[in-house]
């Protein structure tokens, strides 16, 4: 008899409408005020399997695949904006609408992290609070890479190619491609075991036009999006939690600093595990939610500098190591 396929414990699975052409896959558990998990690359909604149960105990905790990733739709991209993070931003927005929440916090790892920045951006009333797993916003991202060391993010800048080429590259060897940033992104082997890998391998040999057209964004419009937001001093209004990789020791950069220009009411903390996180760390990422949602939407500045270690569906319509 086959194996049933991965799932979050204790969560179901349902596909809410967002906007006439794309429906998100979601997992939703738990009850309590609403607290929205964001993936990252090269992974899908089951990256939450640790941290989203321990989070239901008292939240409604809503996990889905990002359009274009794992079992969502993967909406066509004729004119480049299917998959800014405007765009993706609006999709989550959407989807608490349809489950009832007005207003919820946002959690986001790598890609789903950029979207979570956008979300913040764009929908200051929407979010109470936000929380960033190991990137930094996109305008920052571009302005660090350079010289030789910015050969670590080579996948940025194949995907930021014209459609063709990376979609050709990507798609005759897709395992071997995403497999690799799950090798080399996790210190910990184990916390990816072989059946969420196969798993995650699946969902991105299947996916790969739409993945590569959420890069190409980053490189596009999203940067146009970002640039006028700092040319506006348009920042996070809500308290933002930072979790991060000490990056800028090797690139040459202050990532707290930069993070505080965007966000000025920020906890930043520089950890040792891997880039997978909410796998490698679980508790570590718990608490810092945890904490996150005892601070209030005051947006009184303040900047914290820490380093750390390792160490229910309700009424809906419809039903070595860099990441981003």
């Amino acid at each position: 008899m086959p194996h049933p396929p991965p799932a979050i414990p204790g969560f179901t699975e349902h596909r809410i409408p967002v906007t006439p052409d794309t429906t998100l896959n979601t997992a939703i558990g738990g009850t309590g005020t609403p607290v929205i998990l964001l993936h990252g690359f090269p992974q899908t909604h089951l990256m939450w399997r640790h941290v989203a149960p321990e989070l239901a105990t008292n939240h409604t905790v809503i996990c889905p695949d990002l359009r274009g990733y794992g079992a969502s739709d993967k909406p066509a991209d004729p004119d480049g904006t299917a998959y800014s993070k405007r765009t993706m931003a609006a999709d989550v927005i959407a989807l608490a609408k349809a489950l009832g929440h007005d207003r919820f916090a946002l959690v986001g790892h790598d890609r789903g992290a950029l979207v979570a920045i956008r979300a913040g951006l764009d929908h200051p009333d929407k979010v109470t609070h936000l929380a960033s797993l190991d990137v930094l916003p996109t305008l920052d991202m571009w302005e660090v890479m350079r010289g030789t060391s910015a050969a670590v993010g080579f996948h940025l800048y194949l995907m930021a190619q014209p459609p063709g080429l990376p979609e050709q590259l990507i798609g005759a060897s897709p395992d071997a491609f995403f497999g690799h940033f799950l090798d080399i992104w996790t210190r910990d082997p184990a916390a990816v075991p072989p059946e969420i890998r196969a798993a995650y391998l699946a969902a991105s040999r299947a996916a790969v036009p739409s993945i590569v057209a959420d890069y190409r964004a980053s490189a596009g419009i999203d940067v146009t999006h970002d640039r006028a937001d700092r040319e506006a001093d348009r920042r996070l209004r809500m308290p933002v939690t930072v979790l991060q990789q000490d990056w800028g020791t090797a690139l040459g950069f202050d990532a707290a600093a930069l993070w505080s220009a965007w966000a000025p009411d920020l906890r930043h903390t520089t950890v040792s595990c891997g880039h997978f996180m909410a796998e490698e760390a679980p508790d570590e990422v718990v608490k810092a939610v945890r904490d996150l949602l005892t601070r209030g939407d005051s947006g009184a500045p303040r900047m914290d500098r820490r380093r750390g270690g390792h160490r229910g569906c309700g009424g809906h319509r419809g039903c070595r190591q860099r990441g981003s």
